[in-house]
């Protein structure tokens, strides 16, 4: 078995709980600053991800 794996309704949880913890200790703003970083971080790392996977393929 994969050791990255781990029951995905742990891992959700343990998301949601960052999430709600992060909108409890920021304001407004910070909240939408950090959402745009991660959203942007989260976009290149798939990027990323998709062009190694195209490479690989050739």
């Amino acid at each position: 078995m994969n050791q990255n794996c781990s029951d995905p309704l742990a891992l959700t949880t343990a998301i949601n709980s960052l999430a709600v913890y992060m909108a409890g200790s920021l304001n407004d703003e910070e909240l939408a600053f950090c959402a745009a970083v991660l959203t942007q971080l989260g976009d290149t790392l798939n990027t990323i991800a998709a062009q190694r996977a195209l490479c690989d393929d050739s």
